[in-house]
């Protein structure tokens, strides 16, 4: 654990600067009245008091703020309604659909904030938001006009999860076809906080065309098989061909643009089998639910308060962690704990020197 040294002693922060912290880190925005008149009154600082209007914001309209600002981050598909990088010869619908697909994500998202839903119903959801537009980029049925509703029952369809997200499956791919590389990657690093080594360099690209008889997966096959970078593809490479059943702009297929057959079963790192969504979402959420979870709430408690972890607040995360293993997962936990905490309530000297 970190030995505070120094000027690192704690102290309280303001009436004034705690609503402030906690506004921003829901609302990205400055405190409403009813902060501020808790803060006027020296009330704000009580935990309980705090807590409770944790609860008050996350379930306001404003909530779709911590949503686009830190959930789209944590996906890294913010601003993903300005994604240009799709071939219009490809893909010509990929264009007036992206804000439809950003939209499906932030959401989704604010319903999980709003609603306290688990942070497992993020991998294996069974319910998303549509309008016709996007209902029938999915293939769902039953979804006619241009206001978004949420809809049930869409797990038979391969979507409710953020492995399945448009946006998602989009972003991780290329211009004109799928990377297992990038979605590989993006599963390890992003959503199981694994650390990756750089490329080694020297080593070219994959082509951005499929080589002519081969599938998207074959070809990555053989590049990674390049003995500089074996290593690392045979933890990234299999995750992302469990998503191959989906092609560069989220679509379901069981055939690639020249009709070759997809594959999507593969062996995992670990030796765990795998074969295509379904499997992969009971890795994700089941079999590494810890470091799913770890994840989510690491990024989370960085992002409250607006640095990086530290080795000093690995006590306040396993505490978060067993919390959330308590109660189902669910994301008022992670929120309640982090504004209770004392790295959200006060403020080292060093950290003062270097606000200002």
């Amino acid at each position: 654990m970190e030995t505070p040294g120094p000027g690192t002693k704690a102290s309280p922060v303001s009436d004034y600067e705690l609503a402030s912290r906690l506004s921003f880190f829901l609302w990205s925005s400055a405190p409403d009245e009813e902060l501020l008149a808790l803060a006027r009154d020296g009330k704000l600082r009580d935990p309980d008091t705090l807590a409770s209007q944790a609860t008050r914001m996350r379930q306001d309209p404003k909530a779709r703020r911590l949503a686009t600002e830190f959930g789209s981050h944590w996906l890294h598909i913010h601003d993903f309604e300005n994604h240009n990088e799709k071939s219009e010869r490809h893909f010509p619908t990929f264009n007036s659909l992206r804000a439809a697909m950003y939209e499906e994500s932030l959401q989704l998202l604010t319903d999980l904030f709003q609603n306290d839903r688990s942070l497992l119903s993020l991998v294996d959801g069974d319910a998303t938001f549509l309008n016709e537009e996007l209902a029938r980029h999915y293939a769902i049925p039953g979804v006619t006009g241009t206001h978004w509703r949420k809809v049930e029952g869409v797990r038979q369809y391969d979507r409710g999860s953020i492995l399945s997200l448009a946006a998602t499956l989009s972003k991780q791919a290329g211009a004109s076809r799928t990377s297992p590389i990038l979605r590989g990657t993006w599963l390890s690093e992003v959503m199981l906080g694994e650390k990756l080594p750089k490329p080694p360099k020297g080593v070219p690209p994959l082509a951005e065309t499929v080589t002519a008889g081969l599938t998207e997966r074959q070809m990555t096959q053989l590049h990674s098989s390049h003995e500089a970078c074996a290593k690392c593809h045979l933890r990234v490479d299999p995750l992302g061909y469990a998503l191959e059943g989906f092609d560069a702009i989220g679509q379901r297929r069981t055939k690639d643009a020249a009709g070759l057959p997809i594959d999507t079963k593969t062996v995992l790192f670990d030796g765990t089998p795998v074969d295509g969504l379904t499997d992969l979402k009971k890795y994700l959420g089941q079999t590494r639910r810890a470091a799913f979870v770890r994840q989510f709430t690491k990024k989370l408690l960085g992002y409250s308060l607006g640095r990086s972890v530290q080795l000093s607040d690995e006590p306040l995360l396993a505490s978060i962690e067993q919390q959330l293993a308590q109660n189902d997962d669910r994301v008022s936990v992670a929120i309640e704990a982090i504004v209770r905490s004392p790295q959200f309530r006060e403020i080292r000297g060093r950290d003062r020197a270097a606000e200002e």
